[in-house]
């Protein structure tokens, strides 16, 4: 970091990318339980690529612009490289969740596991995966209707 030295210099950085990481990892799970990302989450990932992005770019001001493009470089890849990882885990979840011919099929798949296993259900069982696998579907597809299924019970 500018001015510092030792294991001072070696240290300061780590608020900010702590700041992207645990901002980071908020978006993550905001994404993987379907809900609204934290506005606070936004706000700080966004002050946290300024901040290491303007760290950067000030320390490779001395060597001319390629100096600030190489020094810019590792804010960018790390944005990029996490853009990436959210666009995989929405692609994965709209599988599921999409279109509307996909929930349709999910819809008609979850009435009738309610309905082949609706006297487990009625004493108060979940049927596990293995048995849903075995009746119904394969076992993604068994995982997602269990859940579906215990979420039921508890309403």
């Amino acid at each position: 970091m500018h001015g510092e030295a030792g294991w001072t210099g070696r240290l300061v950085p780590l608020p900010v990318d702590g700041l992207i990481y645990a901002s980071s990892m908020v978006m993550l799970d905001s994404a993987r339980r379907k809900t609204p990302v934290p506005a606070l989450a936004r706000w700080l990932l966004g002050l946290g690529i300024a901040a290491t992005l303007a760290a950067n770019v000030a320390h490779g001001l001395g060597h001319g612009p390629i100096g600030v493009a190489v020094s810019a470089w590792p804010a960018v890849a790390l944005v990029g490289s996490y853009e990436l990882l959210m666009m995989v885990i929405r692609r994965s979840q709209a599988g599921f969740d999409g279109t509307s011919d996909s929930r349709t099929t999910a819809d008609t798949l979850q009435e009738q596991a309610a309905q082949v296993f609706a006297e487990q259900l009625a004493a108060d069982r979940v049927p596990s995966i293995r048995t849903i696998r075995a009746q119904l579907v394969g076992q993604p597809r068994a995982q997602r209707l269990r859940d579906y299924i215990a979420a039921g019970q508890e309403s």
